[in-house]
């Protein structure tokens, strides 16, 4: 059985910033597999190392400068993902994904398969909720983590027989 880990992360004080914690929040409240686990990443720790090393899959949800529209989803896979993370500037997190994900890297446990689904925010200021853009997003974030965790599974299915 494949092991997907879905980590939301963000900080939900922030408006648009958590954006990762609100689409995983409204994953939790579809039917899921049991495969894959959903966890809330916050502002990142390497508390989350050995959760990260111990999946197979691994799909992140984050708010990211894309330099496009509003609401802009854009998903990053394996090596396009690293790239993507190795040129951002700063990060408001108190570690960054790429330090994770070198972490799992220099152990040999990066997950086999890994995405960064990533939005652009419209704001960053306080508050509980995103903007209306990203609110109205949710649900089309959602559907894109989900089919990528179907395809995975597809692709691995067909791998095994």
């Amino acid at each position: 059985m494949m092991q997907t880990l879905v980590l939301g992360i963000g900080n939900s004080l922030l408006s648009d910033e958590g954006i990762g914690i609100h689409v995983l929040n409204y994953l939790q409240t579809q039917a899921t597999s049991a495969s894959v686990e959903y966890i809330d990443g916050g502002t990142l720790s390497f508390s989350l190392a050995p959760l990260i090393e111990d999946a197979q899959q691994l799909i992140v949800i984050d708010a990211a400068q894309l330099h496009a529209p509003v609401g802009t989803i854009h998903y990053f896979i394996n090596e396009e993902m690293e790239r993507f993370l190795n040129k951002r500037q700063s990060s408001a997190h108190e570690v960054s994904l790429i330090d994770l994900l070198t972490v799992a890297s220099l152990t040999e446990r990066l997950p086999k398969r890994r995405a960064l689904v990533a939005v652009q925010p419209k704001k960053l200021d306080w508050g509980m909720i995103p903007s209306p853009e990203l609110a109205s997003a949710i649900p089309q974030i959602a559907a894109l983590v989900i089919q990528l965790i179907e395809a995975w599974s597809i692709s691995e299915t067909a791998l095994a027989d």
